[in-house]
This record gives structure tokens, C-alpha cells and sequence, in this order.
């Protein structure tokens, strides 16, 4: 059976006779149903009844509601409610503004507001050089979608968007301590999503695109970058290829390769995919291929697309032709980002001695990660339930310290290079494994090492 998640967690309360024991039969009756119990507590205690609340782990979403029906099936329990954990910690939202200054006193308030806020608005239309300094400016990030390309979801909207986008908020103070906000537009339209944030962006230090859709989001990005004086990043793409080539630089690491001599397949041309490719071929790689549905790209098809033709342009240096199986053999590194299910275990099998396999389609991989270490020396994906977790956590937050403390105006490759060779480093050579290639998400030295990196300021 897969493994169990907390975030398919449920708390059932039930009302049981007054007898312990069953508690006990309610545990062991989960277990075999392939749930984790991981807690239970008696509520209420009374001559007559139990009332205790049971929380355990399943698998999926459909699992969750087995394991009610096998507590509702013991004789001697009704299940009275049934609470979804991740629904709870979502009530209400998972962000909220707090005031820095004390708002206590009406003297309080002459300073905060009117009218001493007067005279700092006034000092900073004189000098417009001072509003990073003087407002949440130079510690605000806008976290911007349109809800089109929404995680492994698809195209849900901007209202549906909003607990992702609340999470990356939060995500972004507890790592960095910046504080950023969601902004959910109510359009797909690319003039309109640029116009939007053009007309927000004086509010915000930095802009953060995330789950939009390619090719649309490359424009987007583009056209921002050229219209704003503040940097724009988008986590899907440059997030997400910073933390592959910090990985992948341990892996070849691990298997004694160097990444100018392998030949790497990339599937999906997408939005990760694009920018995966583009920042190997700026840390030196010389033999990449991509495939897509239109199988290998190549540059002498005609049939692909603006977006797919340019990125075979710069790709596929021996020209090959065909599906993914095609362009695994003789590989030394996979890395993925299209679908479930894309790539066979036994496919690995004709690829060089000391092969790396990065499947990081989410929440479904491209393989199972168990089944591709069967026949690859390292293997990576985008689970917390195996090692080597690929997560953009690990670059976004100390990116934009970075950004934010360096109060630059725009993302460079060489940032990326350097955030990117800042996280591998954490690994140190006595940590340096098979299944340890990338640090958590949690160390505490991530964020200071990308922050340093990004801005050339010593971490702190």
C-alpha cells in the first residue's frame, strides 16, 4: 500500500461504550485498514459513554473515507463527526497583517496616522529614493497568478488559487521573514495580467509569478522585467531550476560525473521545463534533448511551436528523433517535469552506468521513485515521503532576501548560478549520499546561504 501523509489527516470523534478496549480494537482496526493512528484522546469520560477523538493518516482522499467506514463497521462505535486536518488549519485563511507599532494611545495614533503621517508622505514625494526605506516597500513581495496552471491541478481560477497562494505567503515569512501577499487576478488575458501588476507595483519590492501557464507566462515575465524597476521571478521556472541544478550538482557529485560530459533528457517543455534547460546550458551542460508530446524536440520539425522550436533550437545537439526511450539510452541524467507515469522503471536500465533520475511531476512522478532506484544510482522527486525532496522552498525565500536586501532591480542568470551552487553546498562532503543530495527544506542555513548568494552580502 503507498504511504500514508499528513496532509490526507482526519480526526474522527466517536461515542463508545465505557470501555477502553475499544479504543484499542479502533486502533488495531485502522492499522489493518492500512491507516496510521498518530493520536488518541479521550474527550469526554462519563458511567455511560467515551467520547474520544482519534486522528490517523491515509493514503488519498478515498482512503480517508475507508477508514471511517471500518470505525463505523465496530460494533459498539458511532462516529459522531469526521474533521479533514487540512481543511481546519485552512479556516479563516492562513495569513493575516499584523501592525509593527503600537496603536494603543491617541499619541500613538498622531504618529502612526494623521497627522505625522503627513509629513513622511510629503518627505517622500520629495525624495522617492527614501519609500523602500520608509514602508513595507523594500520588505514586500506580491505573490501574482492567474490561476491557470495551478500546482498538478490545471487551469482552477484565481479564486480556487488562493489557499496556494496564501501558502507561498507564508512560506515566504517563515524562511525569509518577508512579507508577501497573495494577488489573484481575474483574468487570463496576458495585456491585462501585465497592466494589473504594473499598477501595483510601487506597493512591492518584488514581484513573484507563480501558476500561470506557458507560454504565457514567459511573455508575461518578459515584459515585466522590461517595464518594472523591481525584479520579477517566476518561482515555477527559475524557482524550480535553481534547486534541480543544486541537486543535480550532488548527484553527479555522488557518481563521480561532471555536468560538461553527461547527456541530460529533460521532459516537458513547459514553463520548469524551459527554465531548467536554460540554466544547465548556462552551468555548462552540452548535451541536453527535451521531450514533450510531440516526442524529442528537435530543430529541424517544423511542426513544433514558437515556444518548443526555440527551445529545440538551442537543444539536441545530435539531432535526435523520437519518444522518451529513444532519448534515454546512452543518458546519464533524467529530469522530469510533465506527468505521471511518462517514464518505465526498466527504460532506466539503458541508460550509462551511474545513472540520476529526477522525477518531479506532483503529486504522481514520472516513475516511482522505489521502483527507478531499482535500476539508478541517485534518484530525486517532488515527495516528501522519499529522499531527496526537489522543493522550490529551498530557493524562493532566500532569493528575494536577497533581491530585497541587495535592493535590486532585476534577476540575473548569474544569480540563479550562484543561488543554485549556494544550496548544494549546505550538503557537506561527510553528508554527501545516494539518498541525501539536497538539503531540508528546514535547514536553517539554506535561505542566509541563497540570500548571500543572490545579493554578495555576507550570510547573517
Amino acid at each position: 500500500m503507498a504511504a500514508t501523509a499528513s496532509s490526507y489527516s482526519i480526526t474522527m470523534r466517536l461515542n463508545t461504550a465505557p470501555d477502553h478496549g475499544v479504543v484499542g480494537t479502533v486502533a488495531t482496526e485502522l492499522a489493518k485498514a492500512g491507516g496510521i493512528v498518530t493520536a488518541i484522546d479521550v474527550a469526554e469520560s462519563s458511567h455511560d459513554k467515551l467520547v474520544v477523538d482519534v486522528t490517523c493518516s491515509a493514503t488519498n482522499e478515498e482512503h480517508s473515507h475507508e477508514l471511517v467506514e471500518v470505525v463505523r463497521g465496530i460494533e459498539g462505535v458511532e462516529v459522531h463527526k469526521v474533521s479533514d486536518r487540512t481543511f481546519l488549519i485552512h479556516l479563516g485563511g492562513k495569513i493575516e497583517v499584523t501592525s509593527k507599532v503600537p496603536l494603543k494611545t491617541r499619541d500613538d495614533l498622531s504618529m502612526a496616522y494623521t497627522p505625522g503621517v503627513g509629513r513622511v508622505s510629503m518627505a517622500l514625494a520629495e525624495n522617492p529614493d527614501d519609500i523602500r526605506r520608509l514602508t513595507i516597500k523594500g520588505n514586500t513581495v506580491a505573490v501574482v497568478t492567474d490561476g491557470s496552471a495551478v500546482l498538478g491541478l490545471g487551469n482552477i481560477g484565481p479564486g480556487a488559487a488562493m489557499p496556494v497562494m496564501e501558502g507561498k505567503a507564508a512560506l515566504f515569512k517563515k524562511f525569509a521573514n518577508i512579507d508577501a501577499w497573495p494577488i489573484c487576478l481575474a483574468s487570463q488575458d496576458t495585456d491585462e495580467i501585465v497592466k494589473a501588476v504594473e499598477m501595483i507595483a510601487p506597493g512591492f519590492g518584488g514581484i513573484n509569478l507563480e501558476d500561470i501557464a506557458a507560454p504565457r507566462c514567459f511573455e508575461i515575465e518578459a515584459r515585466l522585467r522590461e517595464s518594472l524597476d523591481i525584479p520579477v521571478f517566476h518561482d515555477d521556472q527559475h524557482g524550480t531550476a535553481i534547486v534541480v541544478l543544486a541537486a543535480l550538482t550532488n548527484a553527479l557529485r555522488v557518481v563521480e560525473k561532471e555536468l560538461t560530459d553527461v547527456r541530460v533528457v529533460v521532459a516537458g517543455g513547459g514553463a520548469a521545463g524551459s527554465a531548467i534547460v536554460s540554466l544547465l546550458l548556462a552551468g555548462g551542460a552540452k548535451d541536453v534533448v527535451v521531450w514533450d508530446r510531440e516526442g524529442l524536440l528537435c530543430k529541424d520539425d517544423s511542426s513544433l511551436s514558437p515556444a518548443k522550436a526555440e527551445l529545440a533550437g538551442r537543444t539536441n545537439p545530435r539531432l535526435r528523433r523520437g519518444d522518451l526511450a529513444d532519448g534515454l539510452e546512452g543518458a546519464d541524467v533524467f529530469i522530469g517535469v510533465s506527468a505521471p507515469g511518462v517514464l518505465k522503471p526498466e527504460w532506466i536500465s539503458a541508460m550509462n552506468k551511474g545513472s540520476i533520475v529526477f522525477a518531479l511531476a506532483n503529486p504522481d512522478p514520472e516513475v516511482d521513485p522505489a521502483e527507478a532506484s531499482k535500476y539508478a544510482a541517485v534518484v530525486a522527486s517532488g515527495r516528501s515521503d522519499y529522499p531527496n525532496q526537489i522543493n522550490n522552498v529551498l530557493a524562493f525565500p532566500g532569493v528575494f532576501r536577497g533581491l530585497l536586501d541587495a535592493r535590486a532591480s532585476e534577476v540575473t542568470i548569474d544569480m540563479l548560478l550562484r543561488a543554485a551552487e549556494a544550496i548544494a553546498h549546505v550538503v557537506t562532503d561527510a553528508e554527501l549520499h545516494p539518498s541525501f543530495i539536497i538539503p531540508s527544506v528546514f535547514h536553517p542555513d539554506v535561505p542566509k546561504a541563497v540570500a548571500a548568494a543572490i545579493s554578495g552580502k555576507p550570510a547573517g
